[in-house]
């Protein structure tokens, strides 16, 4: 059996401990990887814990379009093969090259590369990929995201041939993480969820597990994300500021001038993936001057004697959005559908995510200050409050929403979040009709404990428990025997799915 993995950025070398952790447990040998940045290569090749067959770097794959004639046929044979139906989603996947996001700051909105050039990009990616799975023949992937031309390709290809497909989604039940073959749905935690609505023994332990965690959650409500949370977030101009500060104000010009050294010194400092240390200077002087201006004049008061549906907005860029919700990416466009869908009286609760706060400019706001029946509330705000007070709660594909199921509030979705299965939750997918979705929700709501802790408990069989944002956060190749450790549960899962038995 041969694995391939995505080595995405950081995780190139979560990823690599994945893959000795894959061979030391479950004898598999042969490894290939489609990687992400140089020197994650570098380093890929260096180690001697596994010897990969093969690599497909991302910078070289990409640059490849330079060269590249556009051949139309060859993008209509594409997009008959690999269509979604048709091949934009690709494109529009990508935010470096859609919004040159990633090289520059939220909210920068204009791509660095002509239709032309994305349509020769999406070329290019497109051959190289071909070529890759072909030489290579791996009997699955494993993928940290599907965020760029080259991952959606690689998935859309390996499901085509055949070749299994192991996305990481975060179950949103303490630290554990469960994984999909299809990024539209949780097919694991769907199945098994499915098994247990029917009863049976197996599943006690799990749904016992449900019940405990509910409760404590219900009694002591707690963020999934601590780091997303308003008290770990600089949402003050105090906080934003800090650097300035005495103790600090060397470090952030050492880290400046460490940059430039870094950029100019970098041979490949040409690839379409490396940021421009002055473009980070500038975007950040841009964000500073918007939170020393200040959002104050935007915000509302709470008033929790009216009655008011809450939108908690994204963090963007995301695969959250990009992905999940690829056709409501234009959050001002849907919260004015949502408020114009809302019973005459009722107002419509907006809040920043905390994350965000700085990076949207003051006419983003102003522009949701011009609807009517539309309060902003401030980052500071704890969203909790809000979601036990609200009649309902309306988002793309959020923690909140997960938290308001598990407070007994009405849900409606836009994207494919990991709860959509659950028969309380209602999607709209045509627009014209959220008005009587919502109308639904609000008076024919009808909360089924069971089916809740049914879910629940499905999440606690079909996850591993793996704080993999910590892992994530242990840089370069240090540790690598603690990273290996700490991937075991997520091996293991993947490795249950596809039969295999330990060695050890």
């Amino acid at each position: 059996m041969k694995a391939c993995l995505q080595l995405q950025r950081r995780f190139a070398y979560v990823g690599h401990a994945m893959a000795i952790a894959f061979k030391e447990r479950y004898g598999i040998k042969d490894f290939c990887g489609y990687v992400y940045l140089r020197p994650s290569l570098e380093f890929l090749k260096s180690q001697t814990d596994i010897k990969y067959s093969g690599f497909l770097l991302d910078e070289e794959m990409f640059k490849k379009y330079k060269d590249e004639k556009l051949d139309l046929n060859f993008l209509k044979n594409l997009e008959k093969e690999y269509g979604l139906p048709n091949l934009w989603p690709y494109i529009e996947l990508d935010r470096v090259v859609r919004y040159n996001l990633l090289l520059r700051e939220y909210p920068h909105d204009t791509s660095h590369y002509s239709h032309e050039e994305m349509m020769r990009i999406l070329q290019a990616e497109a051959k190289a990929m071909i070529k890759f799975i072909d030489d290579e023949k791996p009997d699955f992937i494993i993928f940290s995201v599907i965020a760029s031309i080259g991952s959606l390709l690689l998935y859309s290809m390996a499901k085509k041939r055949g070749v299994r497909t192991f996305l990481f989604r975060t179950a949103r039940v303490g630290t554990k993480y469960s994984i999909t073959e299809d990024y539209n749905k949780m097919d694991y935690i769907e199945k098994t969820f499915s098994e247990i609505k029917k009863g049976g023994k197996p599943y006690q332990d799990c749904v016992k597990q449900a019940e405990e965690f509910l409760k404590k959650f219900r009694d002591n409500p707690s963020p999934h994300s601590v780091m997303d949370t308003p008290k770990k977030r600089p949402i003050t101009r105090q906080k934003q500021f800090n650097f300035l500060a005495f103790n600090k104000i060397f470090k952030s010009a050492g880290w400046f001038i460490k940059s430039f050294y870094v950029y100019f010194s970098d041979k490949n400092r040409g690839d379409h993936s490396t940021i421009k240390p002055w473009h980070i200077i500038l975007d950040r002087i841009k964000r500073k001057v918007r939170v020393l201006i200040g959002f104050g004049d935007f915000y509302d008061e709470i008033d929790l004697s009216e009655d008011f549906a809450f939108f908690p907005l994204h963090l963007e860029p995301e695969m959250a959005v990009s992905l999940f919700a690829p056709f409501y990416t234009d959050q001002i466009w849907l919260i004015k559908q949502i408020a114009r869908s809302l019973p005459v009286h009722y107002k419509l609760y907006v809040k920043e995510h905390p994350a965000m706060f700085g990076y949207r400019p003051r006419r983003y706001y102003k522009e949701l200050k011009k609807i009517p029946n539309v309060k902003l509330i401030k980052p500071a705000v704890v969203s909790f409050d809000l979601i036990k007070n609200a009649k309902l709660l309306v988002t793309l594909s959020s923690t909140a929403g997960w938290e308001a199921l598990l407070l007994k509030k009405p849900l409606v979705t836009f994207g494919n979040g990991l709860y959509n299965t659950i028969s309380m939750v209602k999607k709209c997918d045509v627009i014209e009709n959220l008005p009587q979705i919502i109308k639904e929700q609000l008076e024919n709501f009808h909360y089924d404990e069971n089916e809740l802790i049914s879910f629940i408990a499905a999440i606690f069989k079909e996850s591993a428990d793996i704080n993999l944002v910590q892992i994530w956060d242990i840089e370069g190749d240090s540790k690598m025997e603690e990273k290996k450790e700490a991937v075991i549960p997520l091996v293991d899962l993947i490795a249950s799915k596809l039969n295999l038995k330990p060695i050890i």
